[in-house]
């Protein structure tokens, strides 16, 4: 039996609790925050009685894996920490708020590869993506021609202000792109590969004076393989949530909408019902913790994380990968604020 401290009780820990307490080689003993009462109110719920507001307690202790929920800032000393500590360690995004904190956690990553370690990103687990990937790589949709990605959610200013960290460079390290927009930054790369430059602008339109980072960005990118990108986000929408993705191929046409396809267009009848049933998304598992756009990846990366754990393997998203995904997010802000071309950096 593997034992799990969880470090943060803030909105996304239950997701996490209910994803490990869905494996049964997996006990939860500890929880961690800094508000104590926070945490015994998330342990009374789950029945985990072991709590504490000092994560180097909960290091000390006789856990094996450690899951980091708490906010972006202290992602990269907690998750050295771990490692140092010789726990596994799976930490949710963004993996970190700058350069110089992915180089910390990938370099501690890579000086311990007995642990297992990885970063949340939840969507390559469902069932819509890994379907897709698949049919991109057996070149379903013929050469691929340009990709489109068009991202908008509400975050109203009451959000912002609920927690000191948030909207700031310091303990966030962006707005909408590093918050709200990664999983589908992510999404992009699981499904076409790194981005080899980007060019990009951003800016706060609406929540002057409540935020210091930015409510909107934009950016054209090309891929290693040559594929060009577009992509807009915004979290001053009216809509809740949504994404917006196009793949437009020499053999086919799609528009995939929340991570189900909306729209399938081919001159080839049989290529357009052939992706449509492996699209199907009836298939999909619908059983999501937490709010609706976590989508149901959570327990299915969760349990790969553990069964990594276990059989002494590297898990399908190591730490090294999601740090990729974040350079890809600092990229964007780089790009932003030299008015250039950048090149992305991999670890």
């Amino acid at each position: 039996m593997l034992k799990c401290g969880i470090v943060g009780c803030g909105v996304i820990a239950p997701t996490h609790i209910e994803g490990f307490q869905a494996i049964p080689e997996v006990k939860i003993t500890c929880l961690c925050d800094l508000e104590l009462e926070k945490a015994k109110k998330l342990g009374e719920k789950y029945g985990i009685e072991n709590c504490c507001t000092d994560y180097r307690e909960l290091l000390a202790s006789d856990v094996d894996i450690v899951s980091v929920c708490t906010d972006h800032a202290s992602h990269a000393q907690i998750v050295c920490d771990a490692i140092a500590a010789g726990k596994h360690v799976i930490c949710e995004k963004s993996l970190g708020r700058t350069f110089d904190d992915l180089e910390r956690m990938t370099a501690a990553a890579k000086a311990h590869p007995e642990l297992i370690t990885a970063g949340i990103f939840q969507h390559r687990y469902e069932y819509s993506n890994i379907a897709l990937r698949k049919l991109l790589q057996e070149n379903k949709f013929g050469k691929l021609l340009c990709v489109s990605l068009n991202f908008a959610c509400y975050r109203s200013n009451d959000y912002y202000r609920s927690g000191s960290w948030r909207g700031t460079v310091a303990g966030e390290g962006g707005g909408i792109l590093i918050n709200q927009a990664i999983h589908h930054l992510d999404q992009l790369r699981y499904l076409f590969g790194d981005v080899k430059r980007l060019c990009a602008l951003s800016a706060n339109l609406t929540h002057q004076g409540v935020i210091e980072v930015e409510d909107t960005a934009v950016f054209a990118a090309e891929f290693e393989s040559g594929l060009m990108l577009t992509v807009t986000a915004t979290n001053s929408a009216s809509e809740d949530w949504r994404s917006f993705l196009t793949i437009s191929g020499s053999e086919a046409y799609l528009e995939y909408i929340n991570e189900k396809p909306s729209y399938i267009g081919s001159r080839d009848p049989a290529r357009k019902e052939e992706i449509a049933a492996a699209l199907n998304p009836e298939k999909e598992n619908k059983k999501v913790s937490g709010k609706s756009y976590y989508g149901a990846g959570h327990t299915g990366q969760l349990a790969d994380f553990v069964r990594a754990v276990l059989e002494k393997r590297q898990p399908l998203e190591t730490m090294t990968d999601a740090a990729n995904s974040s350079a890809l997010i600092l990229t964007v802000y780089k790009s932003a604020a030299s008015g250039k071309w950048e090149e992305v950096p991999r670890y």
